[in-house]
């Protein structure tokens, strides 16, 4: 699959004369513009519109837009063969270029990004051109349309993007620069007869030269370029039926394949972009006619809930049964297809939703069967083991049964039963309650209502019978024990300083009089009782002798009466 034109070279002059004979020159043209997995290198294809010039110059021209690595090694093998008889040769390469810092390869075609032991399978080397190159000195270029190094990501492969530093053979030209450049300069002054091109090259400024580039240097004889005219040609009715023929056949088949042979027996025809469009989807998505024949069966909401229904019985986990096939339901289904020798796409076909359902169905059976053996097994035992508990009748049975089947077929009974036992024993004991209630308060003793409280702690007069304890058990003082200690205070005559003294007194041991004043009132008498309560003396608020003998002896002046 390349192009290899005789000459078609016309020489006029101004008078008639025969032409000398010339030797067969050799160029290699090879654009890569579409590459199926990689970044479209714009016009790097444009480096071809120069093939009719070069042909009309004398030479046999290797040439091919978007060549696969197989046909770009017979393009290069080919133009080797013919470069052993050429005078000048000529070498035009354009697109996305790999390099290890002293190789440098041209991609092809159907390229990834290629590593260090791989690259010699996916692309053209440069340093073998060169070699051939160097065997024409003074007439040999390698002219490079190199691809924006960016668009390419050779992270951990060894390689980077773009041209190296190569060693360039003695008298072989080197013009690097950018894809449409190369365009222009093999279709401009490089092809141009007569030409002084070193000096023109080295002066634009969008060219990098290496090598050999005198400044008067000129490339192509001395000649004029006749354009023959060709009759208008084109394909006719026939070529564009067969053509449209293989396309709804490529297009059916939808396969890498079917699109390359397309492209292979039409590398210029209608259909062409499509074609490697559609190579690089299919190569992008190994599962594509997979996803497609899915895709074809249409699949509903509720289809697609009963596919995750059932992967989810058969414990693959689609995380949710929502009619929706996200990461979860592919992953099940993934799973399923490899466990049952199925290609894992993680697609479905009808086939296999077929076969899901039935296996689903089985499972479900299996599963309602044993559900209903175990049912009947829980229930013979529920049964037996009422019989030997709840149905003796007692509290101990009900207890037994609920404690062993709390949502047993015989639970509600047992409750109800044990509620009733339950409310008699509480209407017994309330009754046996107030019972010994009246009996106590009957006696009215401290003895007789705790005799109630240890039979009844919480019961329901537990609190009265604790009040009533203490106000039986509290200290009482008579108006003749008041009487006696009033006596005798007044005639310990407190009054003035004394009273002061007294009420500092009671207000150092923690009893507070109030204000110290010197006048006894109800505060100071507040505080004398307390006093009198904590000494375990009658309690009557005035200061008698037993009071003025443990209070203010020592503290105070005062002169005690003798009884």
């Amino acid at each position: 699959m390349f192009h290899i034109s005789m000459r078609r070279l016309l020489m006029t002059t101004a008078l008639v004369l025969p032409l000398p004979v010339l030797a067969q020159d050799a160029a290699l043209v090879l654009g890569n513009e579409r590459y199926e997995q990689l970044d479209r290198v714009n016009r790097a294809d444009d480096v071809l519109r120069a093939v009719d010039r070069l042909e009309a110059l004398g030479f046999d021209v290797f040439s091919r837009a978007n060549g696969r690595v197989d046909a770009l090694k017979d393009l290069a093998a080919a133009f080797q063969v013919q470069s052993d008889d050429a005078d000048r040769l000529v070498v035009a390469l354009s697109g996305h270029f790999v390099t290890d810092g002293t190789r440098t390869w041209l991609l092809s075609a159907e390229s990834t990004e290629p590593d260090l032991f791989t690259v010699d399978d996916s692309g053209l080397s440069l340093d073998s051109v060169l070699q051939i190159l160097a065997l024409r000195p003074g007439k040999a270029v390698l002219l490079l349309g190199a691809a924006d190094p960016d668009d390419l990501d050779m992270d951990d492969s060894g390689l980077r993007a773009g041209i190296g530093t190569m060693e360039i053979p003695q008298g072989v030209t080197l013009i690097r620069t950018s894809p449409s450049v190369a365009a222009s300069v093999l279709s401009g002054i490089l092809t141009e007869p007569e030409a002084e091109i070193g000096r023109n090259l080295a002066s634009n400024s969008a060219l990098l030269l290496d090598g050999y580039v005198p400044v008067d240097w000129q490339l192509m004889p001395n000649v004029v370029i006749v354009e023959p005219t060709v009759a208008p040609t084109g394909p006719t009715e026939s070529d564009l039926n067969a053509e449209a023929a293989l396309w709804d056949r490529t297009t059916d088949a939808d396969t890498v394949e079917a699109y390359r042979i397309y492209v292979a027996r039409y590398p210029a025809g209608r259909f062409v972009n499509d074609a490697e469009a559609q190579i690089a989807a299919i190569l992008a998505e190994p599962n594509r006619s997979a996803r497609l024949a899915e895709e074809a069966l249409s699949l509903s909401r509720s289809a697609r809930r009963e596919i995750q229904s059932n992967l989810t019985l058969l414990n693959y986990n689609t995380r949710g049964v929502d009619g929706i096939f996200g990461s979860g339901s592919r992953g099940a289904i993934l799973n399923w297809q490899q466990s049952n020798g199925f290609p894992q796409s993680s697609y479905l076909t009808r086939d296999q939703i077929n076969l899901l359902d039935a296996q689903a169905a089985r499972n479900r059976a299996e599963l309602e069967a044993e559900q209903a053996r175990a049912s009947a097994q829980a229930e013979a035992r529920d049964r037996s083991y009422w019989t030997e508990t709840g149905g003796v009748g007692d509290e101990a049975g009900y207890r037994a049964y609920l404690a062993r089947f709390p949502e047993g077929l015989f639970a509600n009974i047992a409750s109800a039963r044990l509620s009733e036992i339950e409310d008699r024993r509480r209407s017994a004991t309330e009754s046996q309650d107030r019972n010994a209630w009246s009996g106590a308060q009957d006696r009215d003793t401290v003895a007789g209502y705790q005799e109630y409280l240890a039979v009844y702690p919480s019961g329901v007069f537990a609190a009265e019978a604790r009040a009533r304890i203490d106000d039986l058990t509290a200290p009482s003082t008579t108006d003749a024990e008041i009487a006696q200690s009033r006596a005798e205070e007044d005639a310990l005559r407190l009054s003035g300083v004394r009273a002061q003294l007294l009420e500092l007194r009671l207000r150092d041991i923690g009893h507070d009089p109030g204000r110290l004043d010197g006048v006894i009132d109800d505060d100071t008498r507040n505080a004398i009782a307390a006093y009198q309560d904590s000494q375990g003396i009658t309690a009557t608020g005035y200061v008698d002798r037993a009071t003025a003998v443990g209070l203010m002896t020592g503290a105070l002046s005062i002169t005690i009466p003798r009884p």
